[in-house]
């Protein structure tokens, strides 16, 4: 290996650790403590280092949101994936969403910004694109089938979007005195009504 090539190689690595620590440190503290000086401090480089790498904490928390688009749209495509009917695709991705959701709260909250003064990570990002994509398909399909002509699926889509996520951010943010499972049925019943209205 020659001495460019050792160098990139040798950056990326860097890029990478620092990348994994911030992830660390945030699951064991959480978003609002994240700084660079700790990802320095832990990874055991200067706060230049860091610098020579991501131009700000923000550039961080983007690659790490990035990550966490990648992931739910694996999830949800392997739940999509099981079913060949499209209301059943939508509510197994409903499912994986959740799931996806509460399982990876620390990915979730910077996605969407939850509990954090400003996030920056869900704009101009193409893996979000892929994921609205996949819930776009089987709300596409169903309107054809159904000959709906005046149904509008990017409005749909954000109907469905914002009742999960709606649910999902008052359980996370502690707004809601529900059970989690009483939670998850007040899901299970709005994606069945969304499905219905669509069909009708």
């Amino acid at each position: 290996m020659g001495i460019a090539e050792r160098k990139i190689r040798q950056k990326e690595e860097v890029r990478s650790a620092i990348l994994d620590t911030a992830w660390q440190l945030v699951k064991k503290e959480g978003w609002q403590q994240l700084s660079i000086r700790k990802i320095a401090d832990a990874i055991e480089y200067s706060v230049p280092v860091i610098y020579d790498h991501f131009a700000n904490k923000e550039a961080i928390l983007f690659e790490i949101g990035k990550l966490g688009f990648q992931l739910l749209s694996k999830k949800t495509l392997q739940a999509k994936e099981k079913y060949t009917d499209p209301a059943e695709q939508l509510r197994a991705m409903a499912d994986a969403y959740w799931n996806f959701a509460f399982k990876n709260k620390e990915y979730y909250q910077l996605m969407f910004g939850l509990g954090m003064p400003c996030c920056e990570v869900e704009k101009n990002m193409p893996e979000k694109a892929d994921f609205r994509n996949l819930i776009l398909g089987p709300i596409d399909e169903i309107i054809k089938k159904n000959k709906l002509s005046v149904a509008n699926s990017c409005l749909k889509y954000h109907t469905f979007w914002s009742v999960i996520h709606g649910l999902i951010s008052i359980k996370m943010m502690g707004s809601s005195d529900v059970s989690d499972e009483l939670n998850k049925m007040v899901m299970d019943d709005a994606v069945s009504g969304f499905i219905k209205n669509l069909e009708r």
